[in-house]
């Protein structure tokens, strides 16, 4: 599929070129219209207190999950260290996308500046990259928990796992920066809407009357290396898990095991199964149904983590309790 993708594109550069040399061409300083997904005045009040009220979830949930996790003492493990900043990730992920698309919806004014949209395009695609990095990182302390349980404290050291959030934050700056300096190049011309709730990096590739070869094969070389080598690890990570699982004595511990890592599982599928939708397939085959499917990795997925991550953990439950009660600095007698 990419194989085909890569040569439509080349061809498609080609007429982009043509049409450049036939004087289309304009400076990238203009600005861009984000139309969402209706134009309709009745949708967009509908869209805009669902996303509203999305968001404010989205934000008060992660929100409790990093102040439980940051104050009580109980939680100061790696997997809940790997969690507040998952929920850090997607609070910053959130409020990049959803208060421009709220202005936006009730607002006449659905423009959104070249700097903006570049600035919106960079942290959109290093956040996305950080996510999948530590979800990564979380299935492999999971790993160790279930495999290596009497090593774990060992293992799972804090410099340990200092340094590996610090490598998937550099990875995933760089992976930013990349695409992003790669868009500068890029001439765009004709129709600057894009019918999508933010700027997204597809979208604008389409929209470009430049040669964007360059810009493609970059997306697939560093997309195969920060997306599908996590991915991969992560199943060879669960394979483990399963067999490890498998060989435990007794059904209650193989469902104590499972129950350790069944929230972050769902969380991973989450994401793929979402970001799959609208990624997973060719350019030339965008439509506007692909917006649609855009708000559930963008909206949805953040939005549903700290559900997922709180809601048959005990651990969790009692440190919402007691950061409700005031005895979040309690520590444990």
């Amino acid at each position: 599929m990419w194989f085909k993708e890569m040569n439509d594109l080349c061809l498609h550069g080609r007429h982009r070129e043509i049409g450049e040399m036939d004087g289309g061409n304009q400076s990238g300083g203009s600005e861009f219209l984000l139309l969402g997904l209706s134009e309709s005045p009745k949708d967009q009040q509908v869209l805009f207190w669902m996303f509203l009220s999305m968001y404010l979830v989205t934000v008060v949930g992660n929100t409790l999950i990093i102040l439980a996790i940051s104050f009580d003492s109980r939680l100061h493990t790696p997997m809940y260290f790997f969690l507040a900043n998952l929920s850090f990730t997607d609070l910053f992920f959130v409020t990049n996308t959803v208060p421009k698309m709220l202005v936006n919806l009730q607002s006449q004014n659905k423009a959104i500046s070249y700097a903006g949209c570049l600035t919106q395009l960079y942290f959109l695609v290093s956040l996305v990259a950080l996510d999948n990095l530590i979800l990564a990182t979380m299935a492999y302390d999971r790993y160790v928990a279930i495999s290596r349980p009497l090593h774990y404290a060992t293992t799972m050291s804090p410099g340990l796992c200092i340094f590996s959030l610090t490598l998937c934050w550099v990875l995933s700056v760089l992976y930013g920066l990349i695409h992003t300096i790669l868009m500068t190049r890029v001439t765009f011309c004709g129709s600057r809407k894009i019918h999508y709730i933010f700027c997204e990096m597809y979208v604008l590739l389409r929209l470009a009357c430049s040669n964007t070869q360059v810009n493609h094969v970059v997306l697939i070389a560093t997309g195969s290396f920060i997306f599908l080598t996590p991915f991969g690890f992560m199943i060879t990570t669960y394979v483990w898990i399963v067999r490890a699982i498998l060989r435990l004595p007794s059904a209650s511990s193989k469902y104590k095991a499972f129950s350790t890592c069944a929230s972050h599982l769902a969380v991973v599928t989450l994401f793929y199964g979402t970001l799959g939708m609208v990624y997973f397939k060719p350019l030339n085959t965008y439509s506007m149904k692909d917006s649609v499917a855009t708000v559930m990795y963008a909206v949805v997925t953040p939005m549903m983590n700290p559900f997922i991550y709180s809601l048959r953990n005990k651990d969790m439950h009692g440190a919402l309790g007691r950061l409700f009660q005031g005895k979040a600095f309690q520590r444990v007698t």
